[in-house]
């Protein structure tokens, strides 16, 4: 194996070794992850601290343990990360027809909820697609190539992105029928203070923006608090009290009621996002087409459609 180029400089098996010690920690634990010997993974650290002239890591019986200089190196060596994996689903899709990889990034309800039946029905029409799916809800995965295409709840403003709006997501106050009948079922906003509330365990910026619409509701007055919207959908199908789902989600389980939706109707705007150098992929122009007449049809507003950036 390689260990430097013939310039001298380091090769991009060195920062992945790299890479994998600043992750896990060990050159056990990195040799796991990334399928090489520990004898292996020593050799490339020993060569790019020689190459850089830098100490990247103290030794330790605990293990690996970071200097500054491996941190400060750390982010640019994810972007080169990033940028080799893109390059492989990039030339994996050349050729004839729809074919290679797709790396799809979408948030936790989306992507385990609402997209693998899309996808189901995206492989079946091209065989020789492979998709990836990753669940994040950060935009930047697009802009750094972590993800080819992104399902995102709000409007992607960068201007390297092409981003297609594909309606609105209603949200609604739910409980699952049979806790309704031993708790009985609340009649206004007030009412709810007697009930066990699923709510947010950490307050962020959207939170704070909803927070009119969730009535004032604070972290204080949940009897279960998850910043994770899949725990808080298993709770409200458990029957462990009232929470916030989808309604969509919600119609296809007889057992959930939706409750108070004249005080409760709150949407989340639904894009999907593409970086520009794509456009010509016909590996993502399939599977962008695939997912917004997916999303519009379980949406069920495929009117309010429209382009952006395109």
């Amino acid at each position: 194996m390689t260990e430097s180029t013939s310039a001298g400089e380091p090769s991009w098996d060195l920062y992945r070794s790299f890479l994998g010690v600043l992750d896990e920690g060990s050159l056990s634990g990195a040799a796991r992850a990334l399928g090489l010997t520990q004898p292996t993974l020593g050799r490339h650290i020993d060569a790019l601290e020689a190459t850089l002239g830098l100490t990247l890591f103290t030794r330790s019986q605990s293990g690996f343990i970071p200097t500054d200089a491996a941190l400060a190196l750390g982010p640019y060596a994810r972007t080169l990360a990033s940028t080799a994996t893109a390059l492989l689903r990039a030339a994996s899709g050349h050729g004839e027809g729809v074919r290679g990889t797709v790396r799809v990034s979408a948030s936790e309800i989306v992507g385990v909820e609402v997209l693998p039946p899309i996808l189901a029905a995206l492989r079946a029409r091209h065989p020789e697609l492979v998709i990836e799916l990753t669940l994040s809800s950060r935009i930047e995965d697009l802009l750094r190539r972590e993800a080819d295409i992104a399902v995102r709840m709000f409007r992607p403003s960068q201007d390297a992105l092409i981003a297609r709006r594909v309606g609105t997501i209603g949200l609604g106050l739910h409980a699952r029928r049979d806790y309704l009948e031993r708790h009985g079922t609340p009649e206004n906003w007030a009412a709810l203070q007697d009930h066990a509330l699923i709510g947010f365990d950490t307050e962020t910026a959207y939170i704070r923006q909803a927070r009119r619409a969730i009535g004032g509701l604070t972290r204080e007055q949940f009897a279960l608090r998850t910043d994770s919207d899949i725990a808080q959908l298993a709770a409200i199908r458990a029957g462990f009290g009232i929470g916030i789902c989808q309604v969509r989600l919600a119609e296809r389980d007889p057992a959930l009621v939706r409750l108070l939706p004249e005080a409760f109707d709150l949407g989340l705007d639904t894009w999907i996002a593409m970086h520009e150098d794509l456009r010509d992929s016909p590996r993502c122009r399939a599977t962008l087409s695939a997912l917004v007449e997916g999303l519009e049809r379980y949406i069920g507003a495929p009117d309010g459609a429209h382009v952006d950036n395109a």
